[in-house]
């Protein structure tokens, strides 16, 4: 992609399918940065997708991707057996009906030894929101990862799964309504997303609890979005304001030593994922606690994501669906444990989390990633110190925010 160079000038070129938009702050720096063609559209005719992947189509008789102590080892999180295993309800929001989803956790729970969580022990609720609702197996293996990966992250918090009738974007908001009008429900993860656009601001309102009282100085319900998996390019609701955008990274682990097979994994690295999405909304204005933090060319517009996980279906996660073990990926797979972090300790809000970022201790709140990138767009495309239009703040070593 050809960059052209101003000095202080920002200039919006058209060219095939994408946006460029030159940005360049002195003669020295020149960048550009690319966002997905938009489309007018509306909620109505919105059409949401999980971004997820299975590796290379594994179907094993045994789990062979990342385990809950490999992911509890590289970001710092609570041991499973920790008095802190979690609380309230963690609430999934996804598409169409899943008739296996309590059988495929139970397997799961198992092979971890974790705590069972179904229906009949109150643990894992259902809710359809349809008589009708169809059966899709894309959306089935979605649900299994989010609903087996937020128990494992926080084992004593309970399950709701909130099935739309549909993927289009006005069915999956009813869900999203329903999940918000619950006083039970701590955070809401949505592992789906599309292409913005206009009008997705009047839908900012969606967001928030239902029940004002919910929300107070020290805990609130929190929403959680995947950023996408198509590379450099907001999507729609993780650009939403109120929503915490979950970007991906590629998380390398010793599961071959000696105190791996003992059940210690080591973190060896993390950079940022190739299919990351991130970049600058079309539409969404900048937030005030990003205008705070004072995120680099943003140029007034909200920057995704906000933070990252492991998301590189090269190491993706072991999740059983429908009597095989898959290895899986995506940044789909990091907006329920990121929802399952908050039902730990209830103390995740975006002003907390860039207020964290900016302290002193920051590497207390955050691994840092400084390398890798999701395209070839220069400046918003390169994983960087501090903020990133790729892993955004970066990845949790802890679970107090």
């Amino acid at each position: 992609m050809k960059i052209y160079k101003k000095i202080f000038v920002s200039t919006i070129i058209i060219l095939s399918s994408v946006f460029v938009a030159v940005v360049t702050v002195d003669a020295s720096v020149t960048t550009t940065l690319v966002t997905k063609t938009k489309v007018a559209t509306t909620i109505d005719t919105f059409e949401a997708r999980p971004p997820i992947h299975i590796l290379g189509g594994t179907r094993d008789a045994a789990p062979s991707g990342l385990t809950p102590a490999d992911v509890r080892a590289a970001y710092h999180l609570l041991a499973a057996n920790n008095s802190n295993t979690g609380s309230g309800t963690i609430a999934i929001i996804s598409a169409y009906h899943h008739a296996s989803l309590g059988n495929d956790l139970a397997a799961f729970s198992a092979a971890f030894s974790l705590p069972k969580c179904s229906t009949k022990n109150g643990c894992l609720e259902i809710h359809t929101m349809g008589k009708s609702t169809k059966v899709d197996s894309g959306w089935d293996l979605e649900s299994d990862l989010d609903a087996q990966w937020a128990h494992a992250i926080a084992p004593s918090a309970k399950i709701l799964l909130v099935e739309a009738t549909s993927a289009a974007g006005s069915s999956l908001m009813k869900a999203v309504d329903y999940a918000r009008s619950r006083a039970d429900v701590v955070a809401v993860s949505m592992s789906w997303g599309g292409d913005e656009f206009d009008g997705e601001t009047k839908l900012d309102s969606h967001f928030v609890p239902l029940n004002s009282a919910w929300q107070t100085s020290t805990s609130t319900m929190a929403f959680f979005a995947s950023s996408g998996d198509d590379g450099t390019g907001a999507s729609w609701p993780a650009v939403a304001p109120n929503v915490i955008a979950v970007g991906g990274t590629s998380l390398n682990m010793d599961t071959n030593s000696t105190t791996a097979r003992n059940g210690t994994p080591r973190f060896i690295s993390e950079k940022a994922w190739s299919g990351s999405g991130g970049g600058v909304s079309t539409y969404e204005a900048e937030p005030t606690y990003q205008k705070n933090y004072s995120i680099p060319r943003a140029s007034g517009k909200r920057a995704v994501p906000d933070v990252a996980y492991a998301a590189d279906p090269a190491t993706g996660f072991s999740v059983y669906h429908s009597g095989k073990w898959y290895v899986i990926g995506g940044t789909s797979a990091g907006a329920p444990q990121w929802a399952a972090l908050q039902a730990l300790n209830r103390n995740i809000t975006l002003t907390r989390l860039y207020a964290d970022k900016a302290s002193s201790n920051s590497d207390g709140y955050f691994r840092d990633i400084k390398s890798g990138s999701n395209g070839d767009c220069g400046y918003y495309c390169q994983a960087r110190a501090h903020y990133d239009y790729v892993t955004g703040l970066g990845s949790p070593v802890t679970v107090r925010f």
